[in-house]
């Protein structure tokens, strides 16, 4: 299928265009002209608006959208990640396949109202409550990926190896059960998953060890040495307990444990690792893997802040997800993180690329490119052989109107909330027209149908 649209004012690689035609065919942009001529641009539909690269969100677990609110009161003891996750335990232990689909459906219908196009579903949830694998090893898989068809995001699907609970090769705990492969049932996960991914046209398949407390270095070597396709994602340096129990294993930090004993390249892309030293950060740059932060979830939980100033310092790539989900917004992470960076500093504007240059730029592009690179998808920029993703604003909206092109994406970053963007279209089609998704109201019908059921059950 072909069609050409006509963009009122676009952001190409080299920034704003005024009257920037795109061929579309099968998804993919086949062709861009700067200069059509008006012959050219009476016969092609107008996107009227700013329109922008949709964000690759290169970090999420949909499910955790279910629990959004539930984890916010206090417990007699301090709270922190571990407390949280004995929430998120408890939730899961009542989910079922087609709760799971709903809740996806509207973490991905939000993830599209909110400016991302393109999504890593980091998946570790694989097996019924007791444990037991389904008649179909990726049926789990498949409800993620029913719910990208209903939605029509891009997804890069990553099944989790989760195999130990701890350091050591210490056994999952009972409310791990759930996530638990060893080598052997992953790979038949993994190659179950990969054929139900084909009736997503664009979709991509990775690889996820969850994290180096949940897989022996002898199964990630396996894991690593099997040549499965597409990009590596791990968890990793989250938390401070993380980088004791890894120092208290080995006598090495995560980040430094992993490069000591692996080759890191482009392909892998680190969650968090947040907590990292001098050398680490230095050892992240260099190898031209990803940063994978989630400044919202990474607040909301209590981790830490990443140290991006140091590491953009190093040329370091990096870009934003969702994670938990508590809240979703491309705009949201990105200002979360600048924020993160300006209190941790005690200065403003830090993760510009020079003096004079635009904050809201610097933080759009670089999450651009580096989500692209996670996701290894051609995502991330206008450009001929690209798909054709991309978020409209609406320039009218009193954010917008007054400014110049060149504070848009400041104060997309810095002011707007998600009802600045007016449209999204994915692969081609139009998902999202005037902020809402043509599915909405379905969606959040049925995805709140089926929580209350949830939580009528759960007690």
């Amino acid at each position: 299928m072909s069609q050409t649209v006509l963009l009122e004012q676009a952001l190409l690689p080299d920034g704003w265009q005024r009257d920037v035609l795109v061929d579309i065919k099968d998804g993919l942009i086949a062709s861009l002209d700067v200069k059509p001529t008006p012959q050219q641009m009476a016969g092609a539909k107008l996107v009227a608006g700013a329109t922008v690269p949709g964000l690759p969100n290169l970090h999420s677990h949909t499910f955790q959208r279910g629990m959004a609110g539930l984890a916010e009161t206090r417990g007699p003891s301090g709270d922190s990640f571990w407390t949280w996750r004995q929430v998120m335990y408890r939730f899961l232990e009542h989910l079922d396949p087609d709760d799971i689909e709903a809740i996806a459906a509207m973490a991905m219908m939000e993830m599209l109202e909110g400016g991302f196009t393109s999504l890593a579903e980091f998946h570790y949830l694989h097996h019924d409550p007791k444990g037991i694998a389904y008649a179909d090893r990726a049926e789990l898989a498949v409800r993620i990926i029913a719910a990208a068809q209903q939605t029509g995001i891009n997804l890069t699907l990553l099944p989790v190896l989760y195999a130990q609970g701890g350091f050591g090769g210490q056994p999952v705990a009972d409310q791990q059960r759930r996530f638990y492969n060893d080598l052997e049932s992953y790979f038949l996960l993994h190659a179950a998953s990969a054929e139900a991914l084909k009736v997503l046209p664009h979709a991509k398949i990775g690889i996820a060890p969850h994290s180096l407390r949940a897989v022996t270095p002898d199964m990630l070597r396996a894991l690593l040495a099997a040549g499965l396709p597409g990009p590596i994602h791990i968890h990793i340096a989250e938390q401070v307990k993380e980088v004791d129990d890894c120092l208290a294993w080995s006598g090495q930090r995560p980040v430094e444990w992993l490069f000591n004993h692996f080759a890191v390249d482009p392909q892998w892309c680190l969650i968090h690792a947040t907590h990292m030293s001098e050398a680490e950060t230095q050892a992240l740059a260099r190898s031209n893997a990803v940063a994978g932060l989630c400044p919202v979830t990474e607040a909301n939980l209590g981790d830490g802040i990443f140290n991006a100033l140091s590491y953009q310092s190093m040329k370091g790539k990096w870009g934003v997800g969702s994670d938990s989900n508590v809240e979703i917004s491309a705009f949201a992470e990105l200002r979360c993180l600048e924020y993160g960076q300006r209190l941790l500093h005690r200065g403003r504007n830090l993760l510009a690329d020079a003096e004079g240059h635009s904050t809201g730029f610097a933080l759009y592009s670089n999450a651009l490119q580096g989500g692209a690179q996670a996701l290894q998808q051609p995502v991330g920029a206008l450009r001929v052989g690209a798909q054709a993703d991309w978020v409209t604003l609406d320039l009218t909206h009193p954010t917008l109107a007054p400014l110049p092109p060149s504070h848009w994406l400041d104060a997309l970053v810095f002011v707007a909330d998600r009802s600045v963007i007016h449209s999204v279209t994915t692969s081609g089609t139009l998902r999202v027209q005037n902020g809402r998704h043509l599915a909405h109201d379905a969606i959040a019908t049925r995805f709140t149908d089926r929580l209350r059921r949830l939580l009528a059950r759960a007690g």
